[in-house]
């Protein structure tokens, strides 16, 4: 390998995401291997049916292309990097040179990595930082997180509707589904329920801006309790496309529940981010 690299740990490919997602993540972890995998056929066909991660529906070099997008993005290979060999990347993975070659094409067409004939594999550009949300525990914090973010309606159904927990419940809340994004880049999908006299208030404004800061500055607006939940899950493709994600990768998953004095719900939301766009910092009692 030389000294043309900095080769990072197979599996420090989420330095940001703190909680990879259990079992499936472990799957889909990749393990250092000391196989030398050639062109000779069988053994790296062999070597390819011994990869240690499971694949699932989705090709071997979608994932490989996805781990080696995370070494780009974490800073591991900085622009002008050189890219280890196709064999060396084969064997970093145990799977045949030709995965390894359409792993790296798939970068390439990215315009992350370009090849120059006889000198290898360069990295093109730095991949651009995405935005980290912390887990606050405070709704004027969670407020800020959302300032600068730049909403794109998806879906919108302006008559009033059930919450999706109350399928039998009154038909009073406003449906929108929104993608956000900072700095131009995907950063969360999220489907939300806003309850309709609270709509009214400012219709416009809740189409086009940011929900909880925009709820936070409303006096007739009180919220009285307000919980959410987290959850580690893999992207649909559906949702991998519209993060610029590759399907099966990991997010996080967040339920928020506001209500009034009365206990009643005025804002249901379901939030998918970006697995690298979430931070969680705990401290730990000693």
């Amino acid at each position: 390998m030389g000294n043309r690299y900095n080769l990072c740990n197979g599996r420090g490919d989420y330095p940001i995401l703190v909680i990879i997602g259990g079992k499936r993540r472990e799957q889909l972890g990749i393990h250092m291997s000391t196989q030398v995998v050639n062109d000779a056929g069988s053994q790296a066909k062999a070597a390819e049916r011994a990869m240690p991660f499971s694949v699932d529906h989705l090709p071997r070099y979608v994932i490989i292309a996805d781990r080696l997008r995370q070494k780009i993005a974490s800073g591991c290979w900085p622009a002008g990097t050189l890219l280890p060999s196709l064999h060396d990347i084969a064997a970093e993975f145990s799977v045949a040179r030709p995965t390894a070659r359409q792993a790296v094409q798939l970068l390439v067409k990215e315009g992350l990595l370009s090849s120059q004939r006889g000198l290898g594999t360069f990295v093109t550009k730095a991949a651009a930082p995405v935005k980290t949300t912390p887990l606050e525990t405070s709704l004027k914090a969670l407020s800020k997180t959302y300032v600068g973010l730049t909403p794109t309606i998806l879906e919108i159904d302006e008559t009033a509707r059930t919450l999706p927990t109350q399928p039998k419940g009154k038909p009073e809340f406003i449906y929108m589904r929104r993608l956000h994004r900072a700095d131009g880049l995907p950063y969360c999908v999220i489907s939300l329920y806003i309850r309709e006299d609270v709509f009214a208030l400012e219709p416009a404004r809740f189409r086009t801006q940011p929900v909880i800061p925009l709820m936070l500055k409303l006096k007739a607006v009180s919220i009285a309790q307000a919980h959410q939940t987290l959850t580690i899950a893999v992207a649909d493709v559906e949702t991998a496309a519209l993060l610029g994600m590759t399907p099966g990768a990991p997010i996080a998953n967040m339920t928020r529940v506001f209500q009034d004095a009365k206990g009643e719900t005025i804002y249901y939301a379901q939030v998918s981010y970006r697995g690298d766009a979430v931070r969680i910092d705990i401290d730990l009692k000693p």
